[in-house]
């Protein structure tokens, strides 16, 4: 097994090493690339044949999720009539290591005589996908990975190195937000944590637990039990929230004085509680939450307010799956 051990080392080593070598190739050629692309009106259309083929897929995923309009484009389909897709103002990436590959070839003629931008991917900048090029991007390496020099490994992954620093330099350029991000995912649980905000899932109007300053510990525990969160806030006359008692502030008062039921709720409430807006993410609640190991947070409409206007509970963001 050692022998298959080694083996395996060499092969993340020659890839790493392909990885290593395009650094020193980020320069005017991928500046121009990067522009070309932040001008089109249209779509990226990335293509690319085999091996290749599946990185391109990969390619316009990551373009396209990350603010940048991009699709796959088969070359031997676009022969058969695929190239329909093509519009003015689009721009093509097209992929092939040797920059020989006879489907990527044959629909150079049709690229040209549309006029469209073409970013050549390619491991020989003299072929005829780099001669066509108005950028060319030399994902040239030293050697496969495989063992017989023939299967792409090495290649396959610089060129999806080299797509991922485009698609990141030109998320950058756009000013691609964390939102934007969100609503290309609005599934799974990044989605979740990226989407939803406090206001979706906070408690509002009667299911607010709020007692006055004024009432004992005994009514504001038929409060707590109720609204069943384990908390209710504390307001005074104007409705502001002045402070908190939990099921746990419960507890330590019991344990001090078993005859506390009848003071006054505000003389043993916790001061400065904690509050949230509810425009914010769902997932800074739970920050917060983790922070001060609390389980709920007073929701607010601005900063400066002080009248609380819902409640979020640890529970919720469960049962939303932010958590």
């Amino acid at each position: 097994m050692n022998d298959i051990v080694a083996k395996a080392q060499e092969v993340l080593k020659a890839e790493a090493a392909a990885v290593i070598a395009l650094v020193d190739r980020i320069d005017a050629q991928f500046i121009k690339a990067v522009q070309m692309i932040l001008d089109c009106s249209g779509r990226v259309v990335v293509t690319g044949m085999g091996k290749s083929g599946l990185i391109c897929q990969k390619v316009a995923a990551t373009m396209a999720s990350t603010g940048t309009p991009a699709f796959f484009l088969h070359p031997a389909e676009g022969v058969h009539g695929d190239l329909g897709m093509l519009m003015k103002g689009d721009v093509v990436i097209a992929v092939s290591n040797s920059g020989e590959t006879e489907e990527i070839t044959r629909i150079l003629p049709v690229i040209k005589r549309m006029g469209l931008p073409l970013v050549s991917m390619c491991g020989n900048p003299q072929s005829a996908l780099g001669r066509a090029g108005d950028a060319v991007l030399d994902i040239s390496v030293a050697e496969e990975a495989c063992p017989l020099n023939l299967a792409p490994t090495s290649s396959t992954t610089a060129t999806l190195a080299m797509g991922d620093a485009l698609a990141v330099a030109l998320l950058l350029k756009r000013g691609f937000k964390e939102e934007e991000f969100a609503l290309y995912h609005p599934g799974g649980s990044l989605g979740r944590k990226l989407l939803t905000r406090v206001e979706d899932l906070m408690h509002t109007g009667k299911d607010v637990p709020l007692v006055d300053e004024a009432v004992s510990l005994k009514e504001a525990l038929f409060e707590i039990t109720s609204k069943k969160l384990g908390i209710t806030g504390i307001v005074d006359a104007q409705g502001q929230l002045v402070g908190v008692f939990t099921d746990g502030d419960l507890r330590r008062v019991i344990e001090k004085d078993s005859a506390a039921l009848d003071q006054p709720i505000a003389s043993i409430m916790s001061h400065h509680p904690k509050k949230i807006l509810r425009s914010n993410l769902a997932a800074k609640a739970l920050q917060q939450m983790d922070k001060f190991s609390i389980t709920s947070l007073f929701v607010f409409e601005a900063e400066a307010d002080t009248v609380p206007i819902g409640i979020i509970h640890l529970h919720d963001l469960l049962k939303a799956g932010v958590v």
